[in-house]
């Protein structure tokens, strides 16, 4: 899949210019509110009529045709279920209203662990529940693309860690290509296999998921309080101290027990404040995880600190440290380091299920 995505919009005080061609797989559309990027969604879905506008999707020019022949499916914040409707009778109406069958129903509602919700009305569903229900409704449709506008914004942490892995398998298990737009890095760094940014209605940077993420200089749009990178593991062992231990190219990784069966991928975010940096292999640490590797770059900010990315042999850690301690160390690009980090320091919500991010 290629989606070709080119705009320009003026708005009252502000303008839409945006040059995108997008690949398959599940592509975030990061930045602040009011950065563009639901307006970039809405374009894409004919919500919105762009000044100048060509969006192109598999070589079919969607710019041309009116929302209703788009086919794209559209996952909106707030689930928008029709209250007068049971769960079955909402998952249903696309197809129904276009005098279709609803095919694939039963594998949808597997997939999203919707069967037994099929005969409640949305005002006794949760939040998550209901845009499970949603991103059903969405995929019944039969749609090329799938767009989903922040579905997470309006759920509490709970409901997030209840949807996320259905968002996941909705990205490795059905092949549909997502415009997924969000605000969140843990939630990008969880889902994402392309990440663009997008700042005051432009493109600042876009690619796969683990560049993007472990580049220093994405930081000030990512937010130096979120910044982290993305390493890819798989699980080798559930040891009976209750610590899980993952594989990556660096070395093994401990972590709380992780849910999963051995072998099985999973990608794991780690914030670079909670990276400590080392020349030498350190001794007598309560910390369990240590990684060689060699400084790659170094990206000072406008305050005392520096983002220092370390290449760990194929993969790349970010790691936030002080002017004053990257000159005591005399890091530089070729410096060989190692990166410690405490078991505890990674969250349950940055660990994810899926391979390589982009």
């Amino acid at each position: 899949m290629t989606l070709e995505v080119r705009l320009r919009h003026d708005f009252p005080g502000f303008r839409l210019e945006v040059d995108l061609t997008l690949p398959g797989g599940l592509t975030c559309l990061f930045g602040r509110s009011g950065s563009g990027k639901t307006s970039i969604v809405n374009a894409v879905a004919g919500l919105l009529r762009p000044d100048h506008a060509r969006i192109v999707l598999d070589g079919v020019a969607l710019h041309d045709l009116p929302p209703h022949r788009r086919e794209v499916g559209y996952v909106f914040q707030d689930a928008r279920l029709f209250p007068h409707m049971t769960v079955a009778e909402n998952l249903t109406y696309g197809p129904r209203v276009r005098g279709l069958r609803p095919e694939g129903m039963d594998r949808i509602v597997a997939l999203l662990g919707i069967g037994g919700l099929l005969s409640r009305r949305p005002g006794t569903l949760s939040g998550g529940e209901k845009q499970r229900v949603a991103i059903g409704r969405a995929l019944l449709s039969r749609p090329r693309l799938l767009l989903m506008d922040e579905p997470l914004a309006a759920l509490d942490e709970a409901r997030k860690a209840e949807i996320l892995p259905y968002i996941e398998a909705l990205r490795d298990e059905t092949g549909l290509p997502i415009l997924y737009v969000s605000h969140s890095v843990p939630e990008v760094a969880r889902l994402a296999t392309t990440i663009a940014l997008i700042e005051a209605g432009r493109v600042v940077a876009v690619g796969p998921a683990a560049d993007i993420l472990s580049d220093p200089g994405t930081a000030p749009v990512l937010g130096l309080r979120d910044v982290g990178a993305v390493l890819t593991a798989r699980i080798a062992a559930h040891d009976a101290d209750g610590l899980t231990r993952l594989d990556t190219v660096a070395g093994p990784l401990w972590l709380p027990q992780v849910a999963g069966e051995l072998g099985k991928p999973l990608r794991v975010r780690i914030a670079a404040q909670d990276v400590i940096l080392a020349l030498g292999r350190p001794e007598g640490l309560s910390a369990l995880n240590i990684l060689p590797g060699r400084v790659a770059e170094l990206h000072e900010g406008q305050g005392p600190g520096v983002l220092v990315r370390v290449d760990l042999g194929g993969a790349f850690l970010l790691a936030r440290v002080t002017r004053r301690s990257a000159q005591a160390l005399g890091l530089a690009p070729g410096v060989a380091v190692h990166a410690v980090l405490k078991s505890v320091a990674v969250a349950r919500s940055d660990v994810g299920a899926g391979g390589e991010p982009g």
